[in-house]
């Protein structure tokens, strides 16, 4: 196959300039500070708690419960999604709904003060199932639109365009934050505001992808007598029966199931984590977080070159080593500790956009030919789910158990070596079949 146009694949990198500003102003930066502020009693030597139902939680791991909770009903949902996609044709419509949705989430976060805990935790959830939805269409399009060759260049691009997109609707809502009082407001409507533009920015440049994005064509000509509405968990068992024959593909979502596991986590909480485990400022937490997002961008082409010269393998074995450093020196941080926290998050940024590129890309070119591209991107999505849910779940575990988000922290490396070590099988096979 050839790549698409150039006015194509911008199109389909121009989503993740809309959809991006999301996962930076909601999930890492302003949103996770913004819960913290109203849901504590700013004395840091207390253990926030909140509660919800009757039942008390720590303020952390209820948010962190919450992510998990939209994690599984994305998780549950994608199949049945994608099998209506592939056998009606309609990725395209699909995209556009789950953008709308989380959009209006997003915008709707404008009116969660803290006094309104419940309805606060379910605009974050329903944010973060259209947010990830999406994301089942629009990662299925990579293999339509780009050869073989070109994903990793593309599937970098995507990531690049979104750290860009991103970044500078993150130094608006940075100056409403820090500079209320050139717009005569407080901090707290700053925070709202900003929660308001990630809705608009979101659904307004997506309209411009979608547009260059190509229709998807029916795949029904085997489905006629089927009930789609089961033929997504048939595809799923389709998929995971194809894997048994693809030993090297299978090889590596184990190892991707388990190194994401910690990558997801890490960038789900981390704002929590330096906000009320290291009581760094808010407004150093926003510095970092854009540290990171700049840094993200060289650090996502670079990793892409590197792949190039030695191969995706052996640079995600590159990538998941420096994530262990990470978090032995994450844990490590004392209080505080803005400098340090700064030093992370500029290693962090190199790693991060380029582990989940060079993972995405990876995964398109072990894939075999097919025509469900939107089926065996569900498979990889729904593995990508679960395990978030499982980190973010023991992260939230763990500080409940211990008191101390740190524990929890230093417990993601296992799963980090455990990646690491399918990984190497993974380079192993692909030698020996090279052989």
């Amino acid at each position: 196959m050839q790549t698409a146009s150039r006015k194509v694949v911008n199109g389909w990198a121009m989503y993740d300039w809309a959809n991006s500003v999301y996962n930076l102003v909601i999930t890492s930066t302003i949103f996770p500070a913004y819960y913290e502020a109203v849901t504590s009693d700013s004395n840091p030597n207390n253990i926030d708690k909140v509660t919800l139902f009757g039942k008390s939680f720590i303020n952390t791991s209820l948010y962190n419960y919450a992510l998990a909770i939209a994690f599984i009903i994305v998780a549950i949902m994608s199949p049945l999604l994608s099998s209506i996609a592939d056998y009606r044709g309609n990725k395209k419509q699909f995209l556009f709904f789950f953008c709308t949705m989380g959009s209006i989430a997003c915008g709707s976060l404008y009116f969660f003060d803290g006094n309104n805990l419940l309805f606060g935790l379910i605009c974050m959830i329903i944010a973060c199932i259209g947010f990830w939805s999406s994301l089942v269409f629009y990662n299925s399009y990579l293999p339509e639109i780009a050869a073989p060759e070109d994903r990793d260049r593309v599937s970098a691009k995507g990531f690049v365009m979104g750290y860009i997109g991103s970044v500078l609707l993150q130094i608006i809502c940075f100056v409403i934050v820090l500079k209320p009082e050139l717009f005569s407001i407080n901090t707290s409507k700053a925070s709202q505001i900003s929660f308001l533009l990630v809705g608009i920015w979101w659904w307004g440049f997506a309209q411009l992808a979608l547009k260059r994005l190509p229709k998807g064509m029916p795949n029904n000509s085997e489905q006629e007598n089927k009930n789609v509405l089961l033929n997504g968990y048939k595809e799923l068992i389709k998929v995971w029966n194809e894997l048994k024959q693809l030993s090297l593909l299978r090889t590596f979502l184990a190892a991707f199931f388990f190194y994401n596991m910690g990558v997801q986590t890490v960038m789900l909480a981390a704002t929590l984590y330096g906000k009320s485990e290291l009581q760094i400022p808010t407004t150093n937490l926003i510095i970092a977080i854009l540290i990171i997002q700049l840094i993200a961008i060289p650090g996502a082409y670079a990793i892409s070159k590197f792949s190039e010269k030695i191969g995706n393998f052996k640079t995600l074995v590159f990538c998941v080593i420096v994530w262990i450093l990470l978090c032995i020196g994450g844990y490590m941080l004392p209080k505080g500790g803005t400098t340090q926290f700064y030093l992370l998050a500029t290693c962090v940024g190199f790693v991060m956009g380029g582990i989940q590129s060079l993972s995405r890309s990876t995964y398109s070119k072990l894939m075999p030919e097919t025509k469900d591209t939107t089926s065996y991107f569900s498979f990889y999505d729904v593995t990508e789910k679960i395990a978030i849910v499982i980190g973010m779940f023991s992260f939230a575990f763990i500080t409940e158990l211990t008191g101390s988000q740190r524990n929890s922290v230093l417990a993601l490396i296992i799963f980090f070596v455990i990646g690491l070590f399918f990984l190497s099988i993974a380079l192993k096979k692909q030698r020996d079949f090279k052989s």
